[in-house]
């Protein structure tokens, strides 16, 4: 069974009745705003809009380059392939490129009519707001993303916690017999989110905070903060007690990965356990002083990922 996307059943909706409304206005081409209805219909409303516009504008030059030069040289196909190469060069220029197609047929119907007049100049400017306008309206309406969004968010912080348990795991027992896998699905998972999420952007145009936008932009530098700890965790030797209490608070860090501001709780714990370490003998050899460089490496990792939670709720507030 195969499913009918919005944009689909916006188009199967908008195309006829950019027709109805075009025969009902006794317009020349009517068949033709169909076409700028299917070719302005897009994903989100902010695309929408910009389309429409680019659209429009080339339209309007097409009917003034393609007229000009029709009417000085003649309506023959070799004009129009000269329009055509003083037109597209003039598109790129504004970057309207978009408007290329949708011109083409307005210029398409100006050599077929053999002349310029006001009143085909007055058809094609309300065969083109017909199209375009009806493809805007329909694109008023767009459906929601928040479900697809909060699963990818639940998703991303149950392998975050597996990732931060994984690591708390080996820190406290030296066994490591994960396969990694969350490591991969929490990339792939990041890079549909952040398409999801920028499609929400879009479709909130006066908007001006975009909470999912900004929660997997914070996860995606966390994630990016976990990968690099891992290579430096195998490199770590520490005490056994060491190994425990950093290990718990990976442990306590897994079993709280959720929306909510617990960042604070955790910079006050990892405070305390960098106090601990000032408080330790200074290194009396290189190797020593290495392990500890280590360790403190990555107490300033867990402190810019707790950093980031932390600024992403002061964002959100």
């Amino acid at each position: 069974m195969f499913k009918i996307g919005s944009r689909t059943s916006k188009t199967a909706i908008g195309a006829p009745i950019s027709i109805v409304l075009a025969n009902a206005l006794q317009l020349e081409n009517a068949i033709s705003a169909a076409i700028l209805t299917i070719l302005c219909i897009q994903v989100t409303r902010q695309r929408s809009l910009q389309s429409a516009w680019y659209r429009f504008y080339a339209c309007l030059i097409a009917i003034l380059v393609s007229g000009l030069l029709f009417e000085l040289i003649g309506y023959n196909p070799i004009v129009f392939g000269v329009v055509l190469i003083l037109f597209i060069p003039i598109t790129v220029r504004l970057q309207i490129t978009e408007g290329v197609v949708t011109s083409s047929v307005i210029m398409l119907h100006i050599y077929g009519a053999g002349q310029l007049t006001l009143a085909l100049v007055a058809n094609e400017i309300i065969l083109i707001s017909i199209g375009l306008g009806v493809a805007l309206l329909l694109n008023m309406y767009m459906p929601s993303l928040d479900s697809e969004l909060v699963k990818i968010r639940n998703q991303l912080e149950d392998n975050f916690a597996v990732i931060l348990q994984e690591i708390a795991n080996y820190l406290k027992t030296g066994d490591y017999h994960w396969s990694g896998q969350e490591i991969t699905e929490t990339a792939q998972l990041l890079e549909e989110a952040n398409q999801l999420a920028s499609r929400d952007v879009e479709n909130h145009l006066l908007r001006r905070h975009h909470p999912f936008y900004h929660y997997f932009h914070m996860r995606e530098k966390q994630f990016d903060i976990l990968e690099r700890m891992l290579p430096l965790i195998s490199r770590i030797d520490a005490s056994q007690e060491e190994y425990h209490y950093i290990g718990q608070l990976f442990e306590d860090l897994a079993t709280h990965v959720h929306p909510g501001n617990t960042a604070v709780k955790y910079l006050d714990s990892l405070r305390r356990i960098r106090q601990q370490f000032n408080d330790e003998p200074l290194p009396h050899d290189r190797q020593t002083f290495e392990d500890r460089a280590n360790l403190y490496l990555l107490l300033n990792e867990i402190e810019q990922y707790l950093i980031l939670k932390r600024s992403f709720k002061k964002s959100d507030i």
